[in-house]
């Protein structure tokens, strides 16, 4: 029997060297042969998954088939092909038919978080490779057995978050890669302190709250409430629950915090060096939060075994003015690259530059080599972000954390949060 593209990229992980043709040879650098082309699903189609930098079909690879459980959203997504690409796709309403689909090669999962972990472990089951919407996941259990899914099975895994490694990082004039440089040449000195703050952007979706007490509405059609919910609790159906404002609600997300912290928080581990660590304490100052709806928060501090911390400054920072962005016992940086060591570029030439990543998701997905943002420090860095959320959740002003096995120290209730029960039937 004949091995296809899809059977033989399936197959590859398990391998040791391979051989692929370079493009060139197939007609000049940009030149994609037929058989390299990869096909993608899109699990959720109401918001990000149809935005302009994700609803894409290319050369490298064409979207075929899309999944939402609200059916306007379903025919928005197929006019949309049509309208962009000119080429239809195919619909699904359930998950696991998109993802047992022969003709998918990489499952795009743009559902609100509590689905990312089911789906993305499905998917590697099935032998696709994965892009996942930040956070990783809802809960620190979940980030794990993602981890141990892909390793298994031998997928590709993308985090979509990009700052790590490409634009300029938020309100700071300047992308990390200048920030990781002057981290490494240890010209600040160590540990160091970063302050996520209003002068840095935190502050663009920190609002992003809960209702209290909502009023049950009915169920509108064309839209299964019920498989949206899916591991989540059951509430009654709000329209405020669901759709653009669900991260206002612990049960599928937390509020600001988890849905930037993570384009905050990732870029920082990595400058900091700390893409296999995890911070010892959590920190929290906070009014006491709502069982169901995410409300705000004041500070939040991470620190590590080696003294370095990690602040974000939510409510009542707003207008601090010109905060430090990371500041060491030699040396300040503030918005704009603006350093207190006087002639810093020119000291900075001197060191040599952050190592490359790889940072062609679908270059990966040939190579079968690790995205530059993988489940591992995808992991590590949504696991800050749920850090937090125990915290805030259950009004703790300080969590001790043991790294290695990722679990609160002498505290049951915020065990209880790191691995959650699902709704029947679904379990990992």
């Amino acid at each position: 029997m004949a091995t296809n593209r899809r059977t033989f990229l399936k197959t590859l992980g398990g391998l040791g060297l391979f051989t692929i043709v370079p493009r060139r040879v197939l007609g000049g650098n940009n030149h994609v042969a037929p058989s390299d082309q990869l096909t993608k699903g899109i699990i959720g189609v109401g918001g990000i998954g149809k935005s302009s930098y994700h609803f894409t079909s290319d050369e490298k690879c064409r979207l075929v088939a899309v999944c939402d459980v609200d059916e306007n959203h379903l025919k928005q997504a197929v006019d949309m092909a049509k309208s962009k690409f000119n080429e239809s796709v195919q619909t699904y309403h359930d998950f696991r038919d998109l993802i047992k689909d022969p003709n998918v090669d990489v499952v795009h999962i743009a559902t609100p978080p509590h689905w990312h972990a089911l789906m993305a472990i499905e998917a590697a089951k099935a032998g696709k490779d994965i892009w996942c919407e930040k956070p990783m996941t809802r809960t620190i259990g979940e980030g794990k057995r993602v981890i141990e899914a892909v390793n298994r099975y031998k997928r590709i895994f993308r985090l979509n978050t990009w700052f790590r490694f490409t634009d300029t990082f938020y309100g700071l004039g300047t992308t990390v890669q200048p920030l990781k440089k002057l981290v490494d040449s240890g010209l600040l000195g160590w540990p160091l302190k970063v302050v996520v703050s209003g002068t840095t952007g935190f502050t663009w979706k920190f609002f992003w709250v809960g209702q209290e007490n909502l009023e049950p509405q009915p169920v509108p059609k064309g839209f299964d409430y019920d498989m949206w919910l899916g591991p989540a609790p059951f509430k009654p159906y709000h329209v405020h629950r669901t759709h653009q404002t669900f991260r206002g609600y612990w049960d599928y997300d937390g509020g600001g915090l988890t849905d930037m912290g993570q384009h905050y928080l990732d870029p920082v581990q990595y400058l900091l060096g700390k893409d296999k660590e995890l911070p010892i304490k959590v920190e929290v100052d906070a009014p006491q939060q709502h069982p169901d709806a995410v409300g705000i928060w004041h500070k939040i501090t991470y620190t590590y075994a080696d003294g370095c911390q990690i602040i974000l400054e939510g409510e009542g920072f707003e207008s601090k003015g010109d905060t430090a962005y990371i500041e060491g016992p030699k040396g300040k940086v503030y918005k704009g690259f603006r350093c207190t060591i006087p002639d810093i570029m020119n000291k900075l030439a001197e060191y040599p530059d952050p190592e490359p990543q790889r940072t062609d998701f679908i270059e990966c997905i040939h190579t079968r080599q690790k995205f530059a943002l993988n489940e591992e420090n995808g992991h590590r860095s949504c696991t800050l972000v749920n850090m937090g959320a125990v915290a805030l959740r259950l009004g703790r002003q300080v969590l001790n954390f043991d790294p290695v096995n990722q679990l609160f120290i002498g505290d049951d209730a915020a065990n209880a949060l790191v691995d959650q029960p699902m709704r029947g039937p679904w379990k990992i």
